[in-house]
């Protein structure tokens, strides 16, 4: 006869809880590091082929830590908004969001946002999220091309200004 019963069923709750308990880990309440080749502000000067495009779009990215934002200029031949938004085909949007580097790809996912880098939630042109991945076919100290993988297109960026990551509290 056991001489202890009401031990066994007491026991395997208590290391249980203790396995659950140590075996969590919390994570730190602090923005990731990002990639250390991309940060800072990297600026597209001119879009090859711009003359002869019907529409393209010119970008300034800036990568702090695991962060980006994103201006972004288009320019288009084609009305595809209400006229009160075509403003004679040149117009400009914002986004940010995090991003995460993964082999030979960038990985952006945010929202659309006022100049402000607001959120924007109407209005003209795009709103909702920003999601835009895009293959790493040069990463330098000064120069950064990038090519959509939606459209093949190639953004060649140039360094502006070098940004140390300083992690913020989220």
């Amino acid at each position: 006869m056991n001489k202890y019963p009401y031990m066994w069923r007491l026991l395997f709750p208590v290391l249980f809880i203790l396995c659950v308990v140590f075996s969590c880990r919390r994570l730190p309440n602090v923005q990731g590091e990002g990639s250390p080749i991309l940060q800072g502000i990297w600026n597209q000067d001119s879009v090859p082929n711009a003359d002869k495009l019907l529409n393209y779009t010119q970008h300034k990215f800036k990568f702090t830590c695991d962060s980006f934002y994103v201006d972004f200029v288009t320019h288009s031949k084609v009305n595809y908004y209400a006229d009160s938004c075509f403003n004679n085909g040149v117009w400009q949007e914002y986004a940010k969001g995090t991003y995460q580097v993964k082999s030979d790809s960038i990985f952006l996912t945010g929202t659309f946002t006022k100049s402000n880098y607001k959120q924007k939630i109407s209005g003209c042109y795009q709103i909702g999220q920003y999601i835009k991945t895009f293959k790493i076919k040069t990463a330098d100290t000064s120069r950064l091309v990038l090519q959509g993988t939606d459209n093949q297109r190639e953004v060649d960026l140039k360094l502006q200004e070098k940004i140390i990551c300083t992690p913020q509290s989220l």
